[in-house]
C-alpha cells in the first residue's frame, strides 16, 4: 500500500467512528489539527511518497455493564497503519499497573493474530469489551485489609504543546513563572511554532495546561502526551525519588535556537532536534513537523 491507501483508510475509520460515537463523551479527537492534515492530504495529495505531516490521536469512552465500568482507549495512528498495528493504550480505574499491562499484552496479540493489515480499531473496542472483566475479576480475592482505603494511582505526566507561535512576552513570562510554581520541568521554544514541554505529576501538568489554554492563543493544542503510571511504594519519599527518574529535563528553561527571519521568530529545528535527542526524545520530533529529524 501507499502512504496515499493507507491516509484514506485511516480517515475513513474515523469517519466511521464519528458515525458510531456521536457525543465527545464516547469519542474524543485529541488532535483535531491531526485530523484536519489527513483529510486535507487525502483530498488533495498528488504525490504518495511521504507521509501526512502528523498523527491523529483520539480517545474512545465506554462505560461497561453491568457494573458501569469506565474504560477507555486512546488510540494513535502509525504512518503505515493499517499495515501497522495502531497504538492503543486501555486505562480503566478498576485495573492495577499488573493487569492493564497483561491486557495491554492480550490485545496485542489479538490484533496481530486477527487484524494485520485491516482497520482495527472497532474490534479492540469490541474485545476491551468481552474481555475486561476477566481482568478485573482476577483482582476479587484481594484481602479486606488491603482494600481499605486505597489511596489513588500515581501518575506521572509529560505534555507536548504545540502554539501556532509564542510572541508575546507576557505569556512567556507566565509559562515560566506557573512551571516553576507548579514544580514542572520542561522546556519552552518561543517564536513560529512555539513548543511547550512539560513533565511531572499528572496533576500539576493538567494544573498547568487549564491555564495556559485560556490565554488567546491563534492555535494551541497538546500534540501529545505520555502518562506512566506509577507503582506506590510504602513511603512518601520512594513516589517522589520515582517520579524525579522519570524527568528527562532538569528544571524549566525557555530555550531559542539560532532565530532567524524577517523578525527573528523561526528558529534552527536542526539545532531543536539535537536539543531533543540530548534528552532522548527525538521521536517527538516527527511528531510535531511530520518528518524525521537530522
Amino acid at each position: 500500500m501507499t502512504y496515499l491507501e493507507w491516509a484514506e483508510s485511516q480517515l475513513a475509520e474515523l469517519e466511521l467512528l464519528s458515525s458510531m460515537f456521536p457525543t465527545q463523551e464516547e469519542l474524543e479527537i485529541t488532535d483535531q489539527l491531526a485530523v484536519a492534515e489527513l483529510r486535507h492530504y487525502v483530498e488533495n495529495s498528488a504525490s504518495a511518497d511521504s507521509p501526512p505531516p502528523s498523527r491523529p490521536q483520539f480517545l474512545i469512552k465506554q462505560k461497561l455493564d453491568p457494573a458501569r465500568v469506565e474504560v477507555t482507549l486512546s488510540c494513535s495512528y502509525p504512518s503505515e497503519y493499517p499495515s501497522a498495528l495502531p497504538e492503543i493504550t486501555v486505562r480503566c480505574a478498576d485495573l492495577s499497573r499488573a493487569q492493564q499491562t497483561q491486557l495491554h499484552a492480550d490485545l496485542n496479540t489479538f490484533l496481530m493474530e486477527n487484524c494485520q493489515g485491516e482497520v482495527c480499531v472497532l474490534s479492540a473496542v469490541e474485545w476491551v469489551k468481552d474481555n475486561l472483566h476477566l481482568f478485573i475479576s482476577s483482582a476479587a480475592p484481594a484481602s479486606k485489609k488491603e482494600s481499605v482505603c486505597p489511596r489513588p494511582l500515581e501518575v506521572f505526566s509529560r505534555l507536548w504543546i504545540y502554539s501556532h507561535h509564542i510572541y508575546n512576552k507576557t505569556k512567556r513570562k507566565n509559562i515560566l513563572e506557573w512551571s516553576k510554581e507548579l514544580g514542572l520541568s520542561g522546556f519552552s521554544m518561543p517564536g513560529k511554532p512555539g513548543i511547550v514541554c512539560v513533565e511531572g505529576p499528572q496533576s500539576t501538568c493538567e494544573e498547568f495546561w487549564s491555564r495556559v489554554k485560556v490565554l488567546t492563543w491563534k492555535k494551541i493544542m497538546i500534540r501529545h502526551r505520555e502518562d506512566i503510571p506509577l507503582e506506590r511504594p510504602g513511603e512518601d519519599t520512594g513516589i517522589v525519588e520515582s517520579l524525579d527518574s522519570l524527568r528527562k529535563f532538569t528544571g524549566f528553561e525557555e530555550v531559542m535556537f539560532d532565530p532567524h527571519g524577517n523578525r527573528g521568530n523561526h528558529m534552527d529545528l536542526g539545532q531543536l532536534y539535537q536539543f531533543l535527542n540530548e534528552k532522548g526524545c527525538c521521536d517527538i520530533f516527527q511528531i510535531y513537523f511530520g518528518v524525521e529529524g537530522k
